[in-house]
């Protein structure tokens, strides 16, 4: 299957001129879903990940079936104000403005082998404040994966430049 045909693209959203490319189709497809997962997890499979990171909200739900797959534990990583115990926080640059995001503090142990997930990497700003975090948890980051990747956003080439190994499974040139 061609996991680039089960993501629908939204013209103008969410101004005018962007493609937005919505994976909650290729989540509703339960085909595409597995081939997704699988094709992360066959990348990771012998990594030795011990948790995999999934950044709110769409992560979350790649993250925890990547996880469930890897026999790893599962780390959210939220939105400002959403996690009830001590936390470790980032702010980062977002287009238009800034966002925070937090981890528990407890979250993971320092040297463990962490996965970070989301479902799309554009200019890199959330993936790379995640693996601040991470890093400031102690975590030892085996990679970044992502479905899509938005190539001349540079967002994946920010990542690797920080030595953080990138794989995505559809590259949508453009933006």
């Amino acid at each position: 299957m061609n996991l680039r045909d089960s993501i629908r693209v939204i013209p103008d959203y969410p101004k005018p001129g962007i493609l937005f490319r919505d994976v909650t189709t290729l989540l509703g497809d339960a085909a595409a879903f597995r081939q997704a997962v699988d094709e992360i997890v066959a990348v990771y499979r012998d990594a030795h990940v011990g948790k995999v990171a999934g950044i709110e909200a769409r992560g979350f739900i790649l993250g925890g079936a990547i996880a469930h797959q890897l026999a790893a534990g599962f780390i959210p990583l939220r939105k400002k104000g959403k996690l009830p115990h001590q936390t470790h926080a980032v702010e980062y640059d977002l287009e238009y403005g800034t966002d925070a995001m937090e981890m528990h503090r407890d979250a993971c142990q320092v040297g463990e082998r962490v996965l970070l997930v989301d479902d799309l990497i554009a200019t890199g700003g959330t993936a790379l404040a995640a693996a601040d975090l991470l890093q400031r948890g102690g975590a030892t980051i085996v990679g970044a994966a992502f479905v899509v990747d938005l190539p001349d956003l540079g967002g994946a080439d920010r990542l690797r430049a920080a030595q953080i190994a990138v794989t995505s499974l559809v590259d949508f040139p453009g933006h």
